[in-house]
């Protein structure tokens, strides 16, 4: 049976601080990557697994997981709509193993040396390790715990949250110079309704190009509200560090090799997780969500 699906934007549960790895733009990222290849040696695997670890970028793959939540509401369904099957499903699909393996083998093909050598000596520094352990922190913590938590430090630190809100921005900006987030979270949203469609779980009632425009109109409702979470969750992961270590931080991730590297992990991020949310909509064709008679 497919369910008739009115198209509305769904923010994925955070799965990560606003600081570190956003859904990056795919193609613009590989072709802007492969197009230095040729110049540059890719990184070994052995290496670009050892950088996984030291940055905590295994973690942030790992969380991708925990988005799994939000697909039935992105049809318009509860979350709970599928019952006990939803949740051998989804950690199926969203299988650790299989994601840290796919993550891995773009890294290895588009790494250089040059750029992992950059990075990893920056999170093995003394200031990097502690940043990286209240990520991995970050990443697991319970999302209301974290709104109202950062929410509350950033109404008590007065003229110094003013401060502290100029360098999470700056952050940002840093490693989402495009703003190009918000769009990639869509493009999934996009992909993977349309592949819930062809597996007959939802019939939509809009072509694609009705389906964008609905999605589009949706998500500017919650623009602002993106916004002010990013910024209560970055409160949350940092509230432990100075003003000064936060201005090293920032400046770190302002270089330029830096931002190299957050635009391909960026791009891998995206890919993992639009596959995973694609074979996601195969699987749950083979299921049908549960309803109260």
């Amino acid at each position: 049976m497919s369910y008739s699906v009115q198209a509305r934007a769904v923010p994925f549960r955070q799965s990560m601080p606003s600081s570190r790895i956003l859904w990056g733009a795919f193609l613009v990222a590989f072709v802007t990557v492969l197009l230095c290849a040729g110049s540059t040696r890719a990184a070994e695997r052995d290496k670009v697994t050892a950088f996984l670890q030291v940055t905590g970028f295994d973690v942030a793959i790992d969380s991708i997981a925990l988005s799994a939540s939000t697909a039935p509401l992105m049809l318009g369904l509860e979350e709970d709509a599928f019952g006990l099957e939803w949740t051998l499903l989804s950690k199926k699909v969203f299988d650790r193993d299989l994601m840290q393996t796919r993550a891995t083998d773009i890294l290895e093909a588009t790494l250089s040396d040059e750029v992992l050598a950059h990075g990893a000596s920056f999170y093995a520094s003394e200031l990097g390790q502690r940043l990286v352990t209240v990520e991995n922190e970050s990443h697991l913590a319970d999302d209301d715990e974290k709104t109202a938590e950062g929410d509350r430090l950033l109404k008590n630190w007065g003229e110094e949250g003013a401060q502290r809100e100029a360098l999470f921005n700056r952050m940002h900006v840093a490693i989402d110079p495009q703003d190009i987030g918000s769009q990639a979270v869509a493009e999934i949203q996009v992909r993977f309704i349309l592949a819930a469609s062809y597996a007959g779980v939802v019939e939509l009632r809009a072509d694609e190009d009705g389906l964008r425009s609905m999605l589009r109109e949706s998500a500017e409702e919650f623009a602002q509200e993106r916004e002010q979470s990013a910024l209560r969750n970055a409160a949350f992961t940092y509230q432990t560090f100075s003003l000064e270590e936060l201005t090293a931080y920032t400046e770190a991730l302002e270089d330029p090799m830096m931002m190299q590297l957050y635009e391909l992990m960026n791009a891998v991020h995206f890919e993992v997780m639009s596959n995973r949310f694609e074979a996601l909509a195969s699987a749950m064709g083979q299921i049908q969500p549960q309803q109260e008679l």
